[in-house]
């Protein structure tokens, strides 16, 4: 019998949830915990890590857990790495459901780089308004920039002070639109936008927003995880689960 655990986070896991949980399949939720108040979800929800490799393991054996779904934010590299890691020992199979990566459009003008600190570095020495949209987990690496006006905008409200002197936070939950994401860095007079190569549609609009007023963005590329079947679709991963049902795996 088939049981699901899906690893989630994102809009891609939560239409996953619905898509399963409509399909009446025997499944479990997990949140890594990260948010104070994540969406509710019409499948049975875990919370919390697993610790490491080894106790995943231990949770998949436990739970009885025939196939793994990993719907993570493509920059949750150590949860996604375990998952790899995990499904080798224990030869259930894994799945990686993955939006993909942003691509430049006429217009744009990025400066990739390869992670938050490169991403730090690469603004100028100047000070200058900086739209930091990447979320809360990267930010420490910015504190080496103290001159610069940052604005955050994150999910919950900062539980501890902020390693930058100078930021403004918005607290707000995408998906967001381009009017929006233009009157936020034009009110705030933004002059430079980074982002984290995250892809999908509901977080693309800063970056549009960005186009059409001519600022630059340093993007920061997806860390690497190790090579794993992927799907881009729904549609993809509910084929994968049919097929292994017929299969017996």
């Amino acid at each position: 019998m088939m049981r699901v655990l899906l690893l989630g986070g994102t809009t891609e896991a939560s239409q996953m949830a619905r898509i399963l949980a409509d399909a009446d399949m025997d499944a479990i939720f997990s949140y890594a915990g990260r948010t104070a108040s994540p969406r509710q979800q019409p499948l049975p929800v875990r919370i919390g890590g697993f610790g490491g490799v080894e106790g995943l393991v231990a949770y998949l054996r436990e739970a009885g857990i025939t196939h793994v779904i990993d719907a993570t934010h493509p920059f949750a590299a150590n949860m996604s790495t375990n998952a790899v890691m995990a499904c080798s020992k224990t030869g259930i199979p894994l799945l990686a459901f993955e939006r993909a990566p942003w691509c430049p459009q006429e217009g744009d003008n990025w400066l990739r780089v390869a992670d938050e600190s490169a991403a730090a570095a690469a603004l100028p020495v100047t000070p200058a308004r900086v739209f930091l949209a990447i979320g809360r987990q990267l930010i420490n690496a910015f504190a080496q920039c103290p001159h610069h006006e940052y604005l955050l905008r994150l999910v919950d409200p900062p539980e501890v002070p902020l390693p930058l002197p100078r930021a403004t936070v918005i607290i707000a939950r995408g998906p967001f639109t381009l009017e929006g994401d233009r009157a936020v860095m034009e009110t705030h007079g933004i002059t430079h936008v980074v982002a984290k190569n995250a892809g999908g549609i509901g977080a693309r609009s800063k970056l549009d927003a960005a186009r059409a007023l001519g600022l630059p963005v340093i993007l920061i590329d997806r860390p690497v995880v190790p090579s794993r079947p992927l799907a881009r679709t729904a549609e993809a991963v509910m084929a994968w689960l049919t097929h292994s049902a017929r299969l017996g795996v």
